[in-house]
């Protein structure tokens, strides 16, 4: 089963962004990303927003 962390990291390659990239967009930490990415912690709603937004996906398409 694919966690929401594996579904960001997934649309973040696709969209050809590094973490510190999509981190920029975003305007948080390289290593923010990277705990999301790796499920240490989720992103608060207001970031959530950022990243549909930056990825142009739905928040179904980031958590399914």
């Amino acid at each position: 089963m694919k966690t929401f962390g594996d579904n960001l990291k997934q649309l973040r390659i696709a969209n050809n962004l590094s973490q510190k990239e999509f981190a920029k967009r975003i305007n948080t930490t390289q290593q923010r990303v990277s705990e999301w990415e790796c499920n240490k912690i989720e992103p608060t709603l207001s970031n959530i927003i950022k990243i549909l937004n930056v990825l142009g996906v739905s928040f179904e398409d980031l958590i399914e």
